[in-house]
């Protein structure tokens, strides 16, 4: 879910009221037709019209996986290294290379305007939708309108988010039909929520529409100025890997920075061991603990951050920047034996558990309950510690190398 989802009368009243229709079956089961009514109701009132209303909202019906993903956000819960092997891979950082030649122009351009380094402008794309080639499962105003229907505090938020992507299209930016992407809303080639497409869309191809879906240019351009509002300065970096000394106990955390010459004094270093030139404020943070990469952030790194409220999601987007302008990974490992495993071997995973007789269905490479069902199995046969976890060990024994 992209955190551009940050920024009531609550619907539970109407679920409720379905509840009691539906003769005592559970809400999350229940029709959303007379909430998706008031809903179509009220955005007309709010200046959408009503063709456009009941075409987008037409068939909304309960997704069970829309609310049960609204409960659980990757970023959080996998590791960090798992969450950046897959993220920062192999044929990302290639399409990167290849579409930075493609777009040198338009990036050149978004960077110039809007002061924001162009390799981070492409990393958000590359991560956010693998460069426009894939920008979601779910269908926009049908996910919105479950969530906005599905009670509890954040009703209220949701269906604004809905009002304004019926908005977006009644005015002519988007097609209606073009409105897929995250189960939260989040739609385009980087994934902009509604009220965030509204306030900092920008038209930079200038054919007189905002068109995040199908204008790479005005995707890139838009990216550009939400990253300059939430804070970017072309003056800084996003932040650099360092050396901690052994035993260092001193403040860390992405929120208390400090000073170079402070920074030196407690004894940290470049990762080369040279001493710090910059004089920019930073902050430590040590991801994935005191055996794993640390890094100095400027207050760049919190508009990457804003972006999506993860540590491992700014970190995943500063790294894809570094290696598409040709720079190096970190140095430090990542503190496991057993590390993550990029797009192309998850598929290759899924492939080695059919083949060794864990049925796991057609192999697309996406990791879901019946690819994390066969590698339980794996990891049984083979006397594993059982976790469902798609790392390097069970991937080894089933063939892979």
């Amino acid at each position: 879910m992209s955190a551009l989802t940050r920024k009531g009368v609550c619907l539970s009243g109407l679920i409720s009221g379905l509840l009691a229709l539906s003769g005592g079956i559970p809400a999350q089961a229940a029709s959303i037709d007379s909430c998706v009514n008031a809903l179509k109701a009220q955005a007309v009132k709010s200046g959408v019209r009503p063709q456009v209303a009941n075409q987008m909202l037409s068939g909304a019906a309960y997704d069970e996986k829309v609310i049960r993903f609204s409960t659980s956000q990757p970023e959080h819960k996998t590791q960090i290294w798992d969450y950046m092997a897959f993220l920062v891979d192999p044929q990302r950082i290639a399409d990167g290379k290849k579409l930075l030649k493609k777009h040198r122009s338009t990036l050149s351009s978004v960077e110039k305007r809007f002061g924001v380094d162009r390799h981070v402008v492409l990393a958000v794309w590359g991560i956010e939708s693998d460069y426009g080639q894939f920008r979601g499962d779910f269908y926009t105003p049908h996910a919105l309108a479950n969530l906005a229907c599905a009670g509890g505090r954040r009703s209220k938020y949701f269906r604004g988010e809905l009002i304004k992507t019926l908005q977006i299209a009644s005015r002519g930016d988007v097609p209606h039909s073009d409105f897929r992407g995250s189960w939260a809303g989040a739609f385009g080639q980087t994934q902009f929520m509604p009220s965030t497409y509204i306030s900092l869309a920008v038209d930079f191809d200038g054919d007189g529409r905002k068109d995040l879906v199908n204008s790479v240019p005005d995707a890139l351009a838009s990216t550009a100025n939400f990253l300059k509002n939430a804070g970017w300065r072309d003056s800084r970096l996003w932040g650099f890997e360092v050396k901690v000394p052994k035993g260092y106990s001193g403040p860390s955390g992405r929120k208390k920075y400090a000073s170079m010459s402070t920074w030196t004094k407690r004894g940290l270093r470049n990762i080369d061991g040279s001493k710090f030139k910059s004089r920019q404020e930073t902050a430590l943070i040590r991801p994935a603990g005191a055996n794993g990469p640390a890094f100095l952030l400027t207050r760049n790194f919190k508009a990457l951050r804003s972006y999506n409220a993860s540590t491992s999601y700014g970190l995943a987007i500063a790294l894809l920047s570094e290696l598409v302008s040709g720079g190096e990974p970190f140095k430090t490992p990542w503190p496991t034996n057993d590390p993550g495993l990029s797009r192309a071997q998850r598929l290759e995973l899924q492939k080695l558990l059919n083949r060794n007789g864990f049925d796991v269905g057609e192999p697309d490479g996406k990791v879901g309950p019946a690819t994390r069902a066969g590698i339980k199995k794996a990891e049984a046969r083979y006397g594993l510690p059982v976790t469902g976890r798609p790392g390097w060990t069970i991937y080894n024994k089933l063939g892979g190398q």
